[in-house]
Formats: structure tokens, sequence, C-alpha cells
């Protein structure tokens, strides 16, 4: 094992301990040599570890006595501390900046600095990216969860942060574990709405394309299917295609166009999981020379610039991005400063999707066949 292999391994275990509660603020550690027997690695490796823990915060040493666990996780309440951290899966995502400005605006005019993080949808990341922000003392948190669809391993550092007070609060998505304060869409209604709208076009051969490893794909997928099961329409093999973050941009294309490339199967609708992907499903069909909405009709999500950027506007599922940004801030301001938000109830809201119809769908009985 490398040595900085070494050390970062030495240093994960030590964060470990502190964040699920094994030693306590203020509790001394092992000695170098109880550390140095524990894990099995050279006095050098400790000193290393321990001195970086020490620069980034987690430990302090006093002379004579050891080395202790900071008060690091522990809330801040001056004025002059007020710092809300905020973590998104994406930081380039089309609809995040319009999230971001809501929260910035709201916290700037309440005298709240802003931390800002990105998980790139990878729970090893989110790991750091949470240990970043409880190492920077933060009195809240606004956080993004990474692959909500499966188990997340991070869970007790949001169980830490219950037992020290700091608030945060989940949006767009949540770790159902957890049960926590959130912001989300109606993302089951979204589905059914963009699919719906299909079938009431006259489309039956509709396809969807869904995320697998959040949980907003999975209920908009849940959506698409209760559209064909209220409007009593059959289903076919390759109705829906699922893909992973890792996916995205290879496999999910690439399904796909086995799909269209087979007369058979050739579905006359198309249901996006976002807009983005919406953008990538026309690029394919140009490629393939197929037009939209004249061969296939189109519905995107998010209802982002994306939706109007290309020649063809896709119409697409809305989401409250700025309003969403600014409940979120008003709701851990409150929280940071022991008031009563009003602007969720019970600590929850869903907000209700509507359909913006563009010119990317048209009644099937004007679709030419390819």
């Amino acid at each position: 094992m490398a040595q900085q292999t070494k050390v970062s391994m030495v240093k994960q275990k030590i964060k470990e301990w502190i964040t699920e509660g094994k030693v306590s603020q203020g509790e001394k550690i092992y000695s170098e040599n109880e550390l140095v027997k524990m894990f099995e690695v050279s006095r050098h490796t400790v000193r290393q570890a321990v001195g970086d823990l020490v620069h980034e915060g987690w430990l302090y040493r006093e002379q004579g006595a050891g080395t202790f666990v900071s008060q690091r996780m522990k809330k801040t309440p001056t004025p002059a501390g007020k710092n809300i951290g905020v973590i998104t899966t994406y930081i380039t995502d089309y609809i995040f900046p319009s999230i971001i400005k809501g929260i910035e605006s709201y916290l700037s005019d309440h005298g709240y600095s802003l931390t800002f993080a990105c998980t790139d949808n990878n729970p090893e990341k989110e790991r750091q990216c949470l240990e970043s922000m409880l190492s920077r003392n933060i009195d809240g948190l606004i956080v993004e969860p990474t692959r909500s669809s499966s188990y997340n391993p991070n869970l007790h550092y949001y169980l830490q942060m219950e037992q020290n007070e700091i608030p945060y609060l989940m949006i767009n998505q949540y770790y159902p574990q957890l049960n926590p304060p959130h912001l989300i869409l109606n993302d089951e209604k979204g589905g059914f709405i963009a699919t719906e709208h299909l079938i009431k076009l006259g489309h039956q051969k509709i396809i969807g394309l869904f995320k697998s490893d959040d949980i907003q794909g999975l209920n908009r997928m849940q959506g698409f299917i209760r559209a064909f099961r209220e409007n009593d329409i059959s289903f076919f093999p390759e109705m829906i295609i699922t893909y992973t973050t890792e996916e995205k941009d290879n496999i999910l294309i690439n399904k796909l166009r086995d799909v269209l490339i087979s007369a058979e199967n050739r579905p006359t609708g198309i249901v996006c999981y976002n807009d983005e992907i919406a953008i990538s499903v026309l690029n394919l069909l140009r490629e393939l020379d197929i037009k939209v909405p004249e061969h296939i009709s189109i519905v995107g999500y998010d209802d982002s610039y994306l939706a109007e950027a290309s020649e063809t506007k896709i119409t697409s599922v809305t989401h409250p991005k700025i309003e969403m940004g600014l409940e979120a801030a008003k709701w851990i301001v409150a929280a940071v400063e022991n008031r009563e938000s009003q602007s969720i109830e019970n600590n929850q809201k869903m907000y209700e999707p509507e359909l913006v119809i563009r010119n990317s769908t048209k009644s099937f009985s004007t679709i030419q066949q390819v």
C-alpha cells in the first residue's frame, strides 16, 4: 500500500470515529503508539495523518497532554459566523443555477454566507462534501441527496448533525430512511401528465427514458406506467429504457438507437427523464433523419432553458427552480434562528407540476411514416 494511501486510510478511519460519535468533542484520541499498532503502519504515517487532521480542524493538540477531537461540529451561534452549506449533485446542471440564485438572494438579504459543493452524484464525493461542510462549522445545510433510490452510506453524517442540532433540509429528493425536512416536486404526477399528453394526442407506442439511481426517476417512471393503466393501453417490450448516472452518455443513447432503427418497435412518442436527455434524443433523431414532431413527438421535464434552446421547442413539465431555492433558504434560516418556518408545513412541501406545451408534440393522426 502506497504511503499516501496509508495516510488517507488512517485519516478516514479517525474521521469516521468522530462523525459516528465513537470519540466525542474534546475527548482524547488514541496515542501515537496505539495508532501505529492498530493500523499496522509506520510512526511517520500516523504523524502525517494526525498532522493533516489537526491542520484541517478535526483535531487539536495540547502540549504534554495529547491529541483531542475539536469542537468542530458544534453550532456557532455568533451572528458573524452565519454560514449555510449547499450541496447539490451537479454544479453545472441546468436547473441548479436557478435554485442557487433563489437560495443566495435570500441568504445574502439576511446576512448569511453560502458555502457550495457538489457530489457529481457520487456517494464518496458526498462524504467528502459533508466532511468539508462540517469542518467549516456550518450553521445549517441544504442538500440534494446522492443516488437516493438506494441505501446511502453517509446517513450517519446527517444523524450526527441532528445530535449536534445542525438543521438540514433536502431538496428535489430525500433519503427515505431519514424522512428529513424536504422540498420536492410531485414527480409521479409529472411523469403521468407528460405521458397522458401524448396518449390524448392519439399516441400509443410511447417510450419512457428514466434515470434509475434516484427517486425522481423512479417516481416519473411510476407516473408513466399509471398513464398507460388509466387509459387502458397495452405495453410493448421496449417501452421503458432505464439508465444510471454512468450510463447516461453512452448506454442510454445506444439502447434508444437500437429501438429507433427497428421499424417494428419504433415509437411515435418519447417521454424523457429531463430536458437534457430530450436534447440528446433530438440530436440522435437528427442523426437518424427522424424529424420531431413530424415522425416522433417528445416531452421533456424541468421546463429549463434547454426546452427552448434548439430549433424544436420542447414540450416540458415545469420545475419550481427559483421558488424552491427561496423556500429552502427561508426554512433553513428559520431553523438556524430557532423559529418556526412559515414556508413549509410539517417540514415538507410537494410542488405540483404543470405541462408547458410547445412544438415537439403533435397529434398521432398527423404523424408521417419514416
